[in-house]
């Protein structure tokens, strides 16, 4: 079967850090970055999103720019690509601003100990039970195109899996420390996998896009 093509979307400091080194919610990248971030999200079915990154902020990223709400009102597309949050232990507060925003919500929810994949959970319109990202990416039929927002551990967890396909990385001006790198240290992966680059472009702000495409076979 045909899976959705998944672009990892994210802002970094100079040092590869998501977080700062106490840890919690980074506030990185700028206008420039913001603007690429929505464009992304213009060009995306669905969003998946990591619950300790949906816990630690709240809420999802929206597209608020008028000329990409009106490209995707153009294509029929609904103003928000649908959010899919992944989590692998614990229920989700339903108290959370995330279940206010305007947007469909779904839930890939893998079996913990006594937490069964099917149980209900409020706020979300549709539970995926998750076994292996390779099956449940499969199991999105009709959609195209999957941006992945983090965190370290859905980025881990993805790269392991083989199925990212673009790597979309705002440089910003900043150093951070600590441990929590956007690719954790125990990540594994297949090290001969080498990325083409798309784009380099200078934004506001001192920051560097670099957007790279997977290449097979070299």
């Amino acid at each position: 079967m045909v899976r959705p093509r998944v672009r990892l979307v994210l802002a970094v400091s100079l040092d590869g850090r998501l977080a700062p080194a106490e840890g919690g919610a980074a506030q990185l990248g700028g206008p420039g970055d913001r603007r690429r971030l929505e464009e992304a999200l213009c060009w995306a079915d669905a969003v998946v999103l990591g619950a300790q990154t949906l816990r630690l902020h709240g809420t999802s990223c929206l597209i608020h720019a008028p000329d990409l709400l009106q490209q995707r009102h153009q294509k029929g597309f609904p103003p928000q690509p649908m959010v899919m949050v992944w989590s692998r232990v614990g229920e989700i507060s339903p108290e959370l601003p995330f279940f206010r925003q305007p947007l469909e919500r779904w839930l890939l929810r893998a079996a913990h100990g006594d937490l069964s994949p099917d149980a209900e959970a409020p706020g979300f319109s549709r539970i995926l039970p998750f076994h292996t990202w390779t099956e449940t990416l499969e199991q999105l039929v009709g959609l195209q195109r999957v941006v992945a927002l983090g965190g370290a551990q859905l980025v881990a967890s993805l790269m392991a899996a083989a199925v990212v396909d673009e790597i979309q990385l705002t440089l910003c001006p900043t150093l951070l420390g600590g441990s929590h790198l956007w690719l954790p240290a125990q990540a594994t992966g297949d090290g001969s996998v080498r990325w083409a680059l798309l784009e380099h472009r200078a934004l506001a702000g001192g920051e560097l896009l670099l957007h790279y495409e997977r290449q097979e076979g070299l």
